[in-house]
């Protein structure tokens, strides 16, 4: 009777034991490697009005100021006490004015012909890659350098001179997403599931507390 029992106890646990496995360790798991997940913890980016993200909508230059300006606090550097720039495009009362000060002000973002802002256009890969490694700080990497990180990757020729510096980094640092045979993909569109791809990445290496140098100047764009 008593190794009936015995036996009967452990059939008992073993068979208890995926559920407390199922249960509670790998839904978090899954949480904290989830990239839309992450970056709407960290507040970085937002849902729509009816609660869904939608990955697969593009970035604008607006929506790229403002996730900057949230991802690299650059709301807090002595850059943005100086005077308020005209934007002929981006008047006092469009939702993401003070953002796009801010990123104007902190060399971050550049404006166009005639001090235009263009809020409303959508970015490209390598544009939107080019200014998150701006924020993050580009790697001044020799030429030879940038050549041997970017050759692994099959469409590294269609990488616009200007951005491949800064492309370099975020490669280097492994916060590009790309397909499975290393395409990056510079002249698509950039959708917010690649945006969020990018910040999951930098969230998970700077962690909450990191400190964010003051940038160097920023790289020409097109």
């Amino acid at each position: 009777m008593r190794r009936f029992l015995s036996v009967l106890t452990l059939v008992t646990l073993i068979q208890s034991f995926p559920v407390v496995v199922s249960a509670q360790v790998q839904p978090q798991a899954k949480q904290s490697s989830d990239p839309i997940q992450m970056v709407l913890a960290a507040n970085w980016m937002t849902n729509y009005p009816d609660n869904k993200f939608y990955p697969e909508r593009i970035i604008s230059r607006a929506d790229l100021a403002s996730i900057m300006v949230k991802a690299f606090r650059l709301d807090k550097r002595q850059a943005t006490s100086k005077e308020n720039i005209v934007v002929p495009d981006v008047p006092p009362s469009h939702p993401a004015y003070k953002d796009i000060q801010t990123v104007l002000k902190t060399d971050i973002m550049r404006g166009y012909r005639g001090n235009l802002f263009f809020p409303n256009q959508r970015v490209t890969r390598a544009e939107a890659l080019a200014i998150f490694a701006q924020a993050y700080g580009v790697f001044q990497f020799p030429d030879e350098t940038v050549n041997e990180i970017l050759a692994p990757h099959p469409d590294a020729a269609s990488i616009p001179p200007w951005a491949r510096k800064a492309i370099a980094t975020v490669v280097a640092e492994a916060f590009v997403n790309t397909d499975t045979q290393g395409n990056i993909y510079p002249l698509k569109p950039m959708t917010r599931g690649d945006m969020a791809y990018v910040l999951s990445k930098y969230l998970q290496r700077q962690g909450q507390d990191a400190e964010i140098p003051d940038a160097p100047p920023a790289p020409p764009q097109p």
